[in-house]
């Protein structure tokens, strides 16, 4: 019986969950990986990778605007059989000028855009990295009750708020599951909290500046979209776990815990006292239940946590290392 791994694509392959999720295929003994990368970005790191450079193993990089059928098209044709890791989603560090075109477009036309060329291609999987900000903010989840896979984030709301990332990342989501149903494409979706843990790429990403602005003086409560924090290499397990378990269905929240973030943010300043981190006051959170196992279904599936206090040192570290903190 053969244990060759199936041929796999990875989007958005040297960003930071991208880049996470080309490593530990590496280290699952994949050895065709298609990397997908935004046109003119650099993905000379995923070449350094461990195991990048062994016999066998092949990372074919595709510069691909995911708003280009054809780009995304050329990259997942080769991954009939096997696998498609939709990790890419525009998300910017500063706000959008204009929410439609930057944000809510890209990520909606371009998950259609990748599911309709792992359909054509016979692609027996994909695994959709969403995100927590598709499931909050949910201001209508009933009080008491800890958030769960069943929880939409609130499209008026964060609109009346301007908050346009939770509105891309569900409107995509929800357009991943429409097209999936239709079309009887074999769908999972991933759910992350705050990512933490050491960067692969170069620059710094939106998930570890939340972090880094914390340990440089943030007052940001993160009220919107925080349920917890979660190691990346969890995140990256999840997928590849969830890619290969023939059990896998649906959507998947993937968080070290739910608690306020007044609570990561004490964390924070225990671990790292030579820092001025914000001590807040109250519930950063007002009524959010927290929960130590939230991420049951993917417990249940066998993964296994990084402490969160592990996440925060491995992205001080790497923070540090690569001079983004002061």
């Amino acid at each position: 019986m053969s244990t060759e791994k199936p041929p796999v694509c990875v989007t958005g392959a040297n960003g930071f969950i991208g880049s996470w999720v080309v490593q530990t295929l590496l280290n699952r003994g994949y050895t065709a990986i298609y990397a997908a990368i935004f046109p003119g970005s650099d993905p000379s790191h995923l070449h350094s990778l461990a195991g990048a450079s062994n016999p066998g193993v092949r990372i074919l990089v595709h510069e691909v605007n995911i708003l280009d059928a054809d780009a995304v098209s050329r990259a997942i044709e080769g991954c009939g059989g096997g696998g498609v890791f939709h990790v890419a989603s525009p998300c910017t560090l500063e706000d959008p000028v204009d929410p439609q075109k930057e944000l809510v477009g890209p990520a909606v036309q371009g998950t259609i855009n990748v599911l309709t060329a792992a359909k054509l291609y016979n692609v027996r999987r994909v695994v959709l990295t969403s995100s927590i900000s598709a499931m909050v903010p949910n201001p209508g989840w009933p009080e008491n009750k800890v958030f769960d896979e069943l929880s939409w984030t609130d499209l008026d709301y964060c609109k009346s708020r301007q908050k346009w990332y939770p509105v891309s990342k569900t409107l995509a989501e929800k357009a991943a599951w429409e097209f999936a149903e239709k079309n009887g494409l074999d769908v999972v979706a991933i759910n992350p909290a705050t990512c933490l843990g050491e960067l692969l790429q170069p620059g710094l990403n939106a998930s570890c500046a939340v972090l880094q602005q914390l340990l440089q003086g943030s007052t940001d409560t993160q009220e919107y979209h925080w349920l917890g924090a979660v190691h990346v290499k969890d995140v990256a397990a999840a997928q590849i776990l969830l890619f290969e378990s023939p059990r896998a269905s649906g959507r998947y929240l993937c968080t070290n815990g739910i608690y306020q973030f007044g609570d990561f943010a004490d964390r924070v300043s225990k671990l790292s006292p030579e820092f001025s981190v914000h001590r807040f006051t109250g519930e950063t959170q007002p009524g959010l239940v927290a929960c130590k196992d939230a991420a049951k279904k993917l417990i249940d599936l066998g993964l296994i946590f990084t402490p969160v206090e592990d996440a925060v040192k491995d992205t001080v570290n790497s923070l540090k290392a690569k001079g983004l903190l002061n």
